[in-house]
């Protein structure tokens, strides 16, 4: 997992707000779990490398 984090605010209706809330509760997951795993899947459709990983003395962890 990332060893930093930073804040994505991202406006949407209240009622589409809710029916993800109490869906992701449903699942035994918070929405930043859920919205982070979405970003990942899309990125990779899409082709986005990225690393989350930390480099010591030259080597990924």
């Amino acid at each position: 997992m990332e060893n930093k984090t930073a804040r994505l605010t991202v406006l949407v209706d209240p009622v589409k707000k809710k029916a993800f809330e109490n869906l992701c509760a449903s699942q035994d997951l918070t929405p930043s779990q859920v919205i982070r795993q979405l970003m990942r899947e899309y990125m990779e459709r899409n082709g986005v490398e990225y690393s989350t990983k930390t480099k010591v003395g030259g080597l990924k962890k």
